[in-house]
């Protein structure tokens, strides 16, 4: 199936939305992404799309590739850094990709790639299936949790994750097994790249004592909550832990704490997060990142690596 598109110039780009596939998928201009980003920053999407099923993901695809536009995946934007200028070409939206199915004979979890990943913890845990008591206080969502190998308790999506279907950018869909995915510590193959997962299957253990399972979940969440700040907006963690000492640590031990740039503060709890303490820019959060990452290396000799997803323009950041 071939549609065809036309869109204005940006200097004359159109308000009524573009609809795909049906009134109830449209592509709407001019989106502002600072509500849909847990930091609660950033410019708006020249383009955006929440796609609710495959062949309009595949339609996105089709339209970004039409008119030339780069394409941009969002999840819950629990793990990523927008910048004031917002972003350029087409933002897609897993949001939506929204289903859950448990096969109770074999243990597989089959979920679309818009999930939460507290609700599926949640969930499995009320079912008394075993293997996501540790992804309960995880923000985002199962797509973004695939890509980036996300972890908690020492445990990590390269556990449990059997396959990832994903879609290119060309519209072509392919099972990637974990092995595939080539895991790493928060890493996946995937990163970087134009391809937007659309479901994964897990590998859990049903069967168990429901009150349980239900227990450790609940303690993981309760534990989290207590040592994490979660009372303004933040990434969550913003730098990945080095080894052998967590990032946290580090930061704490160079008197950051507290520090503030604007209205972006190191949070006091947990120094590896960093708070918007209200009306902060992308622009100060970077600056402070920057800051951190310059205090730590000149006491430690290490360079902290970001853990958080920097997207769209930062040049003037870059440039102080």
């Amino acid at each position: 199936m071939t549609l065809s598109y036309h869109i204005a110039s940006s200097e004359q780009r159109p308000q009524k939305p573009i609809p795909l596939l049906g009134k109830d998928c449209v592509i709407r201009s001019n989106v502002p992404l600072a509500p849909l980003s847990s930091f609660r920053v950033g410019g708006p999407a020249q383009w955006y799309v929440t796609p609710k099923k495959l062949e309009q993901l595949q339609a996105s695809f089709q339209f970004a590739n039409f008119e030339g536009l780069p394409i941009t995946f969002l999840g819950a934007g629990s793990n990523m850094l927008v910048s004031d200028s917002g972003l350029s070409g087409l933002v897609i939206s897993s949001r939506h990709l929204r289903h859950i199915s448990f096969e109770k004979e074999t243990g597989l979890l089959n979920v679309g790639a818009g999930e939460l990943l507290p609700r599926l913890a949640w969930k499995a845990a009320r079912m008394g299936w075993q293997g996501l008591e540790w992804a309960v206080g995880i923000p985002g969502t199962v797509g973004g949790a695939v890509v980036m190998n996300a972890g908690a308790q020492g445990k990590c999506m390269a556990d449990v994750l059997v396959n990832a279907q994903v879609i290119s950018s060309n519209g072509q869909i392919d099972i990637l097994s974990a092995q595939d995915l080539e895991y790493n510590y928060r890493y996946s193959k995937l990163q970087g790249k134009s391809i937007l997962v659309a479901q994964a299957t897990f590998q859990l253990q049903p069967g168990e004592n429901p009150a349980l399972i239900r227990a450790i979940t609940s303690e993981n969440f309760h534990k989290r909550r207590s040592t994490q700040p979660y009372h303004l907006p933040s990434c969550g963690s913003v730098f990945r832990n080095p080894g052998p000492k967590p990032a946290g640590w580090l930061i704490e031990q160079a008197g950051l704490k507290g520090y503030q740039i604007g209205m972006a503060q190191v949070a006091h709890r947990h120094a590896n997060f960093i708070l918007n303490c209200g009306g902060a820019t992308a622009k100060e959060i970077l600056q402070l990142i920057y800051h951190v990452q310059e205090q730590v290396e000149k006491q430690w000799s290490l360079l902290l690596k970001p853990e958080v997803k920097f997207m769209g323009d930062f040049l003037e950041v870059a440039s102080l």
